[in-house]
């Protein structure tokens, strides 16, 4: 019964949808249509109203569906929602201000002398256009009014035309900042999270261990991430249409011919193509620049990209030649100027404000704040004096977003439904049977979402595949993908299916200001190249994952708050760049040697010890590595032989357990059935729990008897590699801590000679001063020894002196003979501190500055730029944990 309601539930809502029922009520009028008759026929033909729900009842799944509403606005980790509707303002007001239009003017009269220039411009422009509205429709139909009245006039071949026009137009769904992915972002974030409780669970099942190493662990993505994952895949995909047009137009000439410009290009024409290009790139560089540089949320950059395209807005839309048609802008420039001198410059604290240089700069930031919010009111003033711009703007805007939102929280029940009839079980145990391991079922669901695609929009799409698929898919060891790298692919996937004939959206949308002599057969003649020409995309980026991985690991280890080196996940990757280190040169054992060759005499024993076992360890790091170097090679080797039979037996093992779990189930009905008149029933319960124990014998017999063997081999090369490694990573932070604090001690040289004045002078307050007195003084100068390195045993010895002022009995002669063995501690340590500044320093130094960047890398507080590029690049590829399942 619960796959009759699931399948009930999947009807009602493509009834509702094929109706043409608003998506917002349909997705949660299905969800509670099906929940309703699920419990009604439960009260009715079994007398419990949770009798046909997967687990649960209806009102557990009735409050789930509550909860995911309210997650979508009360949680914080989601509150990147906030900047859809700033986002949207931003396309929207571009649109209406006619910027678009100016941007596809100029760029079709600077491409349009080269072969297929014109088509190329349209190329350009669509890209700029997603990279500042993200909004498809719009695009679609502002570049079908402007441009393809233009190519036909200039002998366009009109499937290109179409083609390249419905194509650009749909790039705003992966080039950021678009809707889709802030979208998609939200979404995986929580699939990131269920995919993490997978993997463990799987962890636990097959390895019986309780714990799961975090190098494992499925790591989560943010909306920042996506766009910065989503930036080259887009410039990608932007580069094979410019290709595909250029080389259309050197084989067929005629078909896409160069325009030549009627103008001339002199400096009024470059004056105005300058007006016209460069602010739109100026807002596109502040709203992504700041989201990569890091200095702003994507909430922020939202919020500036919307000033940005008001303020742009304020000086198109009156008449060219009004007077100070440029002043708003100019002061929004001029107090962007103020504030970014203002925070280069100045502690922009106001509760911290004490000097006159601080007064200064919070002066400066309010006159910068003044004279930004004096071209925000202005500009704004202008867009509503001019034919209502603004009330339009912010009305459409209102109607986008609010479809947006109210479309995610009828999502949000449907999810909830489908769950409670087992679909996400189903559907996880259909694509986990599937031969071919993740691939396979990674290529259906791309197929089920590239179909669904022509039905609906990307948002339906988003927010009720993505959360039943995503957690699969992410939880699987063998390919071990990212959510940014999944999310971009989604994001391919849906755009390639916006342009499929017959039901592709920007086709319909072209078709509604296409001029009637443009057939619609035409226009899906023209897509098909494009459509290639993303399938190509998508295998690409789907080949090689660093082109989405690479930039958001890169800002990610290069800010501020980059992960420190002794991260766990960062571990191999630091092994394999050390490893590059030691054996592609010597600069590393050469330091080792020239540290060895010091006469270490001069020395306390203590420091002395340090610097010996540093050595020792920074040879055993070296011999260590080498060691799991070679036992990774041996597990590589074996790994050939090794995943058929793991995959076999895992298979067979998850039989097993869903075989098993289902016994239980029924057992746990059996021992409900107590009644005399259920004794039919119970026997057939029985018969069921014998086929399945039967069946589980049968799978345990299909295991092959030499697994047990081949495991244990296998086990003990992954323990050995994994003991060296652990030992390699002991050895190689020994190898740097020990020298390191033989350094630190020399460093204080200063401040340990700084001391000497006071250290001398107590012997008068030994002598003078009361007991009490005299102890809390030598008191205070032990303790500032004892903030000096390698002055330790100094302390210790003024320790002592105190002691003797502080027992029941004081004894000054005590005190006395005390502070003289601490005088000869002092003057002992001012001699070897001399001679090792002298003879030790040099070479230390150089020890330690090379161990930095190899052996001593783990100890460091964060990566050097070099070691983060690099970590970036080793992790942005996907690494098959599979054995370890």
């Amino acid at each position: 019964m619960e796959l009759f309601f699931l399948l009930l539930l999947i009807i009602i809502m493509a009834s509702a949808l094929g109706s043409g029922y608003p998506v917002a009520f349909a997705l949660p009028g299905a969800a509670i249509i099906t929940l309703g008759l699920a419990a009604g026929a439960g009260w009715v033909f079994a007398g419990n109203p949770d009798a046909y729900f997967h687990s649960g009842g209806p009102q557990q799944w009735l409050s789930a569906g509550v909860t995911n509403l309210r997650g979508v606005y009360l949680e914080v980790e989601r509150d990147t929602l906030i900047a859809i509707p700033l986002f949207i303002f931003m396309g929207i007001m571009l649109q209406r201000s006619k910027i678009a239009e100016d941007l596809l003017v100029t760029m079709a009269q600077l491409f349009g002398p080269v072969p297929g220039g014109l088509g190329i411009s349209v190329v350009f422009v669509g890209a700029l256009l997603a990279a500042t509205t993200g909004i498809v429709g719009a695009t679609v139909v502002a570049m079908g009014l402007i441009s393809l009245p233009a190519m036909l006039r200039n002998n366009y071949s009109t499937p290109l035309a179409t083609g390249t026009i419905a194509a650009s137009g749909t790039l705003g769904q992966i080039i950021p900042p678009s809707i889709v992915l802030i979208i998609l972002a939200d979404q995986l974030a929580s699939a990131a999270d269920q995919a993490s409780t997978l993997r463990k669970t799987l962890h636990k099942e097959v390895t019986g261990e309780l714990s799961m190493p975090s190098l494992f662990d499925v790591a989560g993505t943010s909306a920042g991430e996506m766009f910065l994952g989503a930036f080259i895949p887009g410039l990608v995909l932007v580069g094979l249409y410019m290709l595909y047009i250029l080389l259309f137009a050197i084989f067929k000439p005629d078909a896409a011919p160069a325009v030549k410009y009627d103008g001339r290009y002199n400096a009024a024409f470059w004056r105005g193509a300058l007006l016209t290009l460069v602010p739109p790139l100026a807002l596109i560089f502040l709203v992504l620049g700041s989201i990569i540089a890091g200095i702003a949320t994507v909430n922020q950059a939202g919020a500036i990209g919307a000033a940005g395209a008001l303020i742009m807005a304020g000086y198109r839309l009156p008449e060219k030649g009004s007077r100070g048609i440029f002043l708003p802008a100019l002061f929004g420039i001029a107090g962007m100027a103020v504030l970014t001198f203002a925070l280069s410059n100045f502690e922009m604290n106001v509760k911290a404000m004490d000097t006159p240089e601080d007064k200064l700069g919070i002066t400066l930031g309010v006159v910068g704040t003044l004279l930004l919010l004096v071209s925000l009111i202005w500009s704004g003033i202008r867009t509503h004096r001019n034919d209502n711009t603004l009330q339009a703007v912010m009305l459409e805007t209102a109607k986008t977003s609010s479809l947006v939102f109210i479309i995610l929280l009828g999502a949000a029940m449907l999810t909830a439904a489908f769950r409670a009839f087992g679909g996400e079980e189903l559907v996880r145990d259909f694509l986990i049977s599937l031969p071919g391991g993740f691939w396979s079922q990674f290529i259906i669901v791309m197929l089920v979402i590239f179909i669904l695609g022509f039905f609906l929009d990307f948002i339906e799409i988003a927010v009720v595949v993505v959360p039943i698929v995503a957690p699969i898919l992410l939880a699987d060891p063998g390919a071990n993908i990212t959510a940014v790298w999944l999310g971009v692919m989604i994001g391919l996937n849906i755009q390639t299916s916006f342009l499929t004939p017959p039901f592709g959206f920007a086709l319909f949308y072209l078709r509604g200001v296409a001029p009637a002599v443009v057939r619609t057969v035409q226009m899906y003649k023209g897509v098909i190249a494009f459509i290639l020409l993303q399938l190509v995309a998508l295998a690409i980026v789907g080949a090689y994952p660093p082109l989405v991985n690479y930039l958001p690991n890169r800002v990610s280890f290069l800010s501020e708050q980059s992960p420190p080196p002794r991260n766990p996940k960062l571990q191999l990757c630091l092994e394999d760049y050390v490893g590059q280190k030691l054996f592609q040169g010597t600069a590393t054992q050469d330091a080792i040697a020239a540290a060895r060759a010091l006469d270490l005499s001069i020395l306390p024993k203590g420091l002395a010890g340090d610097m010996t076992d540093g050595l020792d360890s920074a040879d055993a790091a070296i011999a260590n590595l080498e060691a799991a170097f070679e036992a990774a090679g041996q597990v590589e080797a074996a790994a050939d032989d090794y995943r058929p039979q793991l995959r076999l037996v895992r298979g067979i093992e998850k039989q097993i357990r869903n075989a098993a779990d289902e016994a239980d189930k029924l057992r746990t009905r059996i021992g409900r059935m107590r009644a005399e008149s259920q004794a039919e029933a119970r026997a057939a319960l029985e018969a069921d729990v014998a086929v399945l124990d039967a069946e589980i014998e049968h799978l345990r017999a299909q295991i092959p008897a030499s697994w047990e063997e081949v495991h244990n081999q296998f086990a003990t090369l992954t323990k050995a590699e994994d003991a060296a490694r652990v030992k390699y990573r002991r050895a190689a932070d020994d190898a740097y801590e020990g020298p390191a604090e033989v350094l630190a001690a020399l460093d204080a040289n200063a401040d340990f000679a700084a001391l000497e004045t006071d250290l001398r002078n107590l012997k008068a307050t030994i002598q003078s001063q009361p007991e009490d007195q005299a102890q809390e003084v030598v008191n205070d100068v032990s303790k500032a020894f004892g903030k000096v390195d390698g002055a330790g045993d100094v302390k210790s010895a003024l320790g002592k002196v105190r002691k003797a002022l502080r027992d029941k009995t004081p004894d000054r002669d005590k005190a006395l003979e005390e502070y003289d063995a601490a005088i000869a501690v002092f003057e002992s340590q001012l001699k070897w501190r001399a001679e090792a500044e002298a003879s030790l320093r040099p070479v230390l130094t150089g020890y330690l500055e090379t161990l930095r960047d190899s052996l001593g890398i783990r100890v460091q507080s964060r990566l050097s730029r070099e070691q983060a590029l690099a970590m970036a690049s080793c992790s942005a590829n996907h690494r098959d944990i599979s054995l370890s399942f």
